[in-house]
């Protein structure tokens, strides 16, 4: 449980607050709560295509990485500790050994972060975001709209690309993962 104050905390006090209902980010060195209200909060929508990706992504990353609902990454930004939940979290055993197991934040940027736009979101609030996840060295960001159907892959040096229906997202940084926003989509109920 965290209170609500203007006193700033460091980053090992923020690790070290008690888990509870409310998941929070830590941003300027407070910890924010992921979702700021009830209109934000997660709904049928996101939490179906959430469950989608994450069957989906666990049985591509089988012996190649993990796939990790809501995992705490410890990043950077503007020079200073950021600890972002995204929604779901890829990171290869190249960049976290297979054997790598404890109860902490993601120790090093991983290969991909999805965020799902949740009510009371925009895509421009969540493209700002994955900027700031490729400048703290995230490689790939992929921001799911359940309501427009679509996914859009943010890397570093390149704009934006928005897949749609049928179109496959293909990409060398996650070799023979070849996925549609239909196919998610309708893995979550989405589609009919």
């Amino acid at each position: 449980m965290v209170q609500s104050s203007n006193q700033r905390l460091t980053l090992e006090e923020f690790l070290a607050l008690p888990e509870g209902d409310i998941t929070y980010e830590f941003v300027n060195g407070e910890a924010v709560p992921k979702y700021k209200d009830d209109e934000m909060s997660p709904k049928f929508f996101h939490g179906s295509t959430t469950g989608a990706l994450f069957i989906i992504l666990s049985l591509w990353a089988e012996k190649k990485g993990r796939v990790v609902v809501e995992w705490a990454v410890k990043l950077t930004r503007n020079q200073q500790d950021w600890i972002p939940v995204p929604d779901l979290t890829y990171i290869s055993y190249n960049r976290l050994a297979a054997d790598w197991l404890q109860d902490e934040a993601c120790p090093v940027a991983p290969e991909l972060v999805i965020e799902i736009i949740s009510p009371g979101q925009t895509f421009g609030d969540m493209a700002e975001k994955a900027t700031d996840y490729l400048k703290a060295g995230v490689s790939r960001v992929w921001i799911v709209d359940t309501k427009a159907r679509t996914i859009t892959v943010f890397a570093p040096a390149s704009l934006p690309i928005t897949y749609r229906h049928h179109q496959v997202i293909t990409d060398d940084l996650l070799p023979e993962l070849e996925i549609s926003p239909n196919a998610i989509f309708q893995r979550a109920g989405l589609n009919p």
